[in-house]
């Protein structure tokens, strides 16, 4: 059961304390109230876990305060909107907002690999205005013998090239909890000079300790991918560890899916998952357009696959486009077949905009009008 309070509440202490006052009645009902911050107001809650069942709403309901009382039947009860307000909490990170008003690009390396491709990513993201970014320090892969990943020995300069380049966040995933604090040390090290979003990537969307150590730190928000051969459901419950922990700064991202269909795609792309994603939690959505469809080739149209892809998300109501990109893909020691070029930064970015624009008017056509355009 969630007590929800009235947004941005005077004497929200007090409420709380009624609220807990009336539980204690109840044998095994435990108090735990939490707190979100949305783009135009504050929101705050309280959780009654337990045995609830047989506890009459209208105890709660009556108090002064209280705007709503509501039964939750999915496990993810943290996440989840449960019937609340239309409006995305979001978070935001070193100076960028991430929420339903907006589209950022995190175009980046799927894996860095040299100090001269960082910087002329990171050079031609400034030159569009781009303050986001993608960079794979850890990676995963299916084969030990592929790159791993340069580790904590990459990230002084990646993060010195970001601050030179004014790059305010970078996704950036974690597959071990050591990693959290290899990240923190050196960001501290070189002063902070950007900030970080650790990334739960696919292959760990069921790694339930690792959900639980990203949960318990504060000091990164998070970007959780779908599992690639899990239920949407398991993805999100999943997703639920780390909010359990305390940490419910996080992106949902869809990825595409396993499947047993082949080629012509890496994975079969869910972007149609945007809105039911956005229905069924208060979370900002992301798309990796690059892991769904794997292949830099291009459609009759001249579009490569991935900017169709990356519309279909971004016309369904995403909040981030995770996209890979390498100054020289036939270098790349990762994915450099789906890595698009420099030269295509300028084009993605208008075709975001141009789709955003369209969502846009779509979504004002019924009477919710975004409060901001696409940002590059």
């Amino acid at each position: 059961m969630i007590v929800i309070l009235e947004p941005d509440l005077g004497g929200q202490e007090a409420t709380v304390a009624q609220v807990r006052a009336v539980a204690a009645r109840y044998p095994g009902v435990t108090v735990r109230p939490y707190e979100f911050k949305g783009t135009t107001h504050r929101f705050a809650e309280v959780h009654l876990l337990g045995p609830t069942a047989g506890v009459p709403a209208e105890a709660f309901a009556q108090l002064p305060g209280v705007r709503q009382v509501v039964r939750v039947s999915a496990k993810y009860r943290l996440i989840g909107r449960h019937g609340r307000s239309a409006e995305t909490v979001g978070f935001e990170h070193n100076g960028v907002r991430i929420d339903d008003t907006a589209v950022h690009v995190f175009a980046g390396l799927c894996a860095v690999d040299t100090p001269a491709h960082v910087d002329a990513m990171m050079a031609a993201l400034a030159r569009e205005g781009v303050v986001t970014t993608r960079m794979g320090a850890y990676k995963p892969r299916s084969s030990p013998y592929d790159f791993q990943g340069l580790g904590k020995g990459c990230l002084p300069w990646v993060f010195e090239a970001a601050g030179r380049h004014g790059i305010k966040l970078i996704a950036m995933e974690a597959t071990d909890a050591a990693h959290l604090d290899e990240i923190w040390d050196a960001l501290e090290r070189a002063g902070h000079p950007t900030g970080v979003m650790v990334q739960i990537g696919t292959r760990n969307a069921q790694n339930y300790e690792l959900l639980k150590q990203v949960g318990r730190q504060q000091e990164f928000p998070v970007l959780f991918k779908r599992g690639m051969g899990i239920t949407l459901e398991e993805s999100l419950n999943a997703c639920e560890y780390v909010a359990s922990e305390g940490n419910a700064r996080i992106v949902f991202c869809l990825r595409g899916v396993k499947s047993h269909l082949g080629e012509p795609h890496r994975n079969l792309v869910d972007f149609a998952h945007v809105p039911v994603v956005r229905r069924q939690t208060r979370l900002p959505v992301c798309i990796d357009p690059s892991h769904s469809v794997g292949t830099g080739l291009r459609a009759p149209d001249g579009l490569p696959d991935v900017f169709h892809a990356t519309a279909q998300g971004v016309v369904a109501g995403a909040s981030a486009v995770l996209v890979d990109f390498h100054p020289h893909p036939e270098c790349a020691l990762c994915d450099g077949g789906q890595a698009l070029t420099l030269d295509m930064l300028g084009p993605l970015l208008d075709h975001v905009r141009r789709v955003r624009a369209a969502y846009e008017g779509s979504a004002a056509a019924f009477g919710r009008t975004p409060v901001r355009a696409a940002s590059p």
